[in-house]
């Protein structure tokens, strides 16, 4: 059977098994998820120096991971939507690597300019300059932020369904974009809650890597077959 690593860049288990259970439903028993946290860092990322430590924690996590497994994964996914360690995880492990912002803006790009929704204001340059680097700052239209991280939504499931449904109207109506990113690991399922009430497409980030995965192991399915 085919793997997915998911690296959780976060410290906190909870994540990580929040993070194992929505990509393996999204992918179902045909590829076996294997996640795990980040070593050392912060319990979950909220600016540029917990970013820059998860990174150097990302790289160490999948050395472990691969000391611990016979075969390398058929593919990555990183479960934070900042990508820390993207690049270079991309650079040194050989194996198709994807995280929740590349894969969400891939996806909404797709379909036309999209505006993203997260919680925490210092996460707003930090997207920002990420869409520049990944290519996507030509639709990005704008990084919409609400006070309360992503832990903090999802602990209180009421005040947070109606704090962001209000916030992804809002990004909607003053970026001009219909497509909104819900972005964040701990918003995982959200989405799909908070769809009734915006007139245009929400895109789960964990949702769309998981799209993104199952893409990449297919494909790596493939090319093995054929040679």
């Amino acid at each position: 059977m085919r793997e997915l690593l998911v690296i959780n860049p976060n410290t906190s288990e909870g994540i990580t098994r929040l993070l194992r259970g929505h990509v393996q439903a999204s992918l179902g028993a045909g590829i076996r998820v294997r996640a795990v946290t980040a070593p050392f860092g912060a319990p979950y990322i909220s600016g540029e120096a917990s970013c820059a430590v998860a990174g150097h924690a990302v790289l160490e996590a999948w050395q472990a991971a691969r000391v611990e497994a016979a075969a390398p994964p058929a593919a990555v996914l990183l479960g934070c939507f900042g990508d820390p360690g993207l690049f270079a995880l991309r650079e040194i492990c050989g194996v198709p690597v994807g995280g929740l912002a590349d894969a969400s803006f891939c996806e909404a790009a797709r379909l036309g300019r999209f505006a993203v929704v997260t919680g925490g204001a210092r996460w707003k340059p930090m997207l920002d300059r990420l869409a520049q680097g990944l290519g996507y700052a030509g639709a990005l239209a704008g990084v919409y932020t609400v006070a309360a991280s992503g832990p903090e939504l999802a602990a209180e499931p009421r005040a947070a369904h109606a704090l962001l449904a209000q916030a992804c109207r809002d990004a909607a109506r003053q970026s001009g974009a219909s497509i909104v990113v819900l972005g964040g690991a701990a918003l995982a399922g959200m989405a799909d809650s908070l769809q009734p009430a915006f007139d245009g497409i929400l895109i789960d980030s964990v949702a769309a890597g998981a799209r993104w995965a199952a893409a990449a192991v297919q494909a790596g399915t493939k090319a093995g077959d054929a040679t």
